[in-house]
């Protein structure tokens, strides 16, 4: 197997080893289908060896992909003609030079850099859907079909063609679920839309993170672990976090998280938890199994967790904004760290 990982050339090379080794019919998953039949008292430790062996192949496949990706992505730069890459001003928004100021990343391109490599360090592999989905990815997928009333719950642009703008990176789900099989752990961080009404709080445009991770034994337990590691990563000190019950149809149980706040300091009135010492987070829970069955996984088998963060509000927290219509500005002083 690793004289073929060595071999991959391209992305085609990349799929046909997925399809050969993990996906539903790819040899490893053989094998864990057949631990059933194996002597009991060695399925525990054989079915540990070949969750590592798929976790670590998926690693490295991921990896390779990158490089595949990155490297076309150079080459076609390369070979562009209207493109000089051997010009300074080519690839900078004005000449350097005294008093210029070099261009820099976006903010919300930071935050989901940043979230990518604390998830990427956990085991989780990284995902990209598209922005437009269909009606079944989007809803019925989700466990929520036509003329369920949750789909009143988001406020959906539609195209002329019956597809819709992702109103949520869980769109991408069914699709993970189909592409990895019964056990594995994926982010998919990426743009959203709602006909929102615009505010402080609230945008027609935004970004999401969506998280989840799918095996034998998953819990609770495993979904607060590994948010309370991603927060504390990205806010550099010790978060706590609490579950409520809350309602979405695609989890059951299903859970409102909270984060400890940030901001509070001891004796002061805090504006953002109103000084209750928490702040609303994101939404989260147990995986529907009406959601797993139409991925192509077993509930009766598998179970799994799945969340979904605002990365928008995740960078209004990080860098101290009260107002999530500066990240869709295009304020200069704004995006150069400057005052509001």
């Amino acid at each position: 197997m690793e004289k073929e990982l060595k071999a991959l050339k391209t992305l085609a090379d990349c799929q046909a080893f997925h399809a050969k080794y993990l996906g539903k019919s790819g040899e490893i998953t053989k094998q864990l289908q057949g631990l059933k039949d194996i002597e009991p008292s060695k399925r525990a430790t054989r079915g540990a060896e070949l969750n590592i062996l798929r976790r670590e192949t998926e690693e490295k496949l991921f990896k390779i992909q990158h490089d595949i990706e990155a490297a076309e992505a150079n080459a076609k730069l390369m070979n562009d003609p209207l493109i000089d890459v051997t010009n300074p001003l080519t690839y900078t928004a004005r000449p350097s030079g005294p008093g210029v100021t070099p261009g820099g990343l976006h903010p919300i391109t930071q935050v989901i850099r940043e979230v990518e490599e604390i998830f990427a360090g956990m085991g989780f592999i990284i995902e990209d859907g598209p922005e437009i989905a269909t009606e079944y990815e989007c809803f019925d997928a989700l466990n929520c079909p036509q003329e369920h009333p949750a789909r009143d719950m988001q406020d959906t642009f539609w195209l002329s063609d019956g597809r819709c703008l992702r109103t949520q990176t869980s769109a991408w789900q069914n699709h993970m679920m189909k592409k990895y099989g019964p056990e594995f752990r994926a982010i998919c961080p990426g743009r959203v839309f709602r006909n929102e009404a615009l505010d402080a709080r609230h945008e027609n445009t935004f970004f999401q993170c969506e998280g989840m991770m799918i095996g034998k034994d998953i819990s609770i337990a495993n979904l607060i672990y590994f948010m309370k590691a991603a927060l504390t990563a990205v806010f550099k000190k010790d978060i706590n976090i609490r579950l409520r019950p809350g309602y979405f149809p695609f989890v059951e149980p299903g859970f409102e998280l909270d984060a400890s706040c940030v901001f509070c300091k001891s004796g002061e009135h805090c504006p953002v938890c109103k000084s209750s010492g928490w702040v609303e987070f994101c939404g989260c829970g147990m995986i529907h199994p009406n959601v797993l069955r139409e991925g192509g996984i077993d509930p009766t088998k598998y179970q799994g967790f799945a969340f979904g963060f605002g990365i928008t509000r995740l960078a209004m927290l990080k860098y101290d904004l009260n107002d999530c219509r500066w990240f869709n500005s295009g304020n200069l002083e704004f995006l150069q760290g400057g005052t509001k």
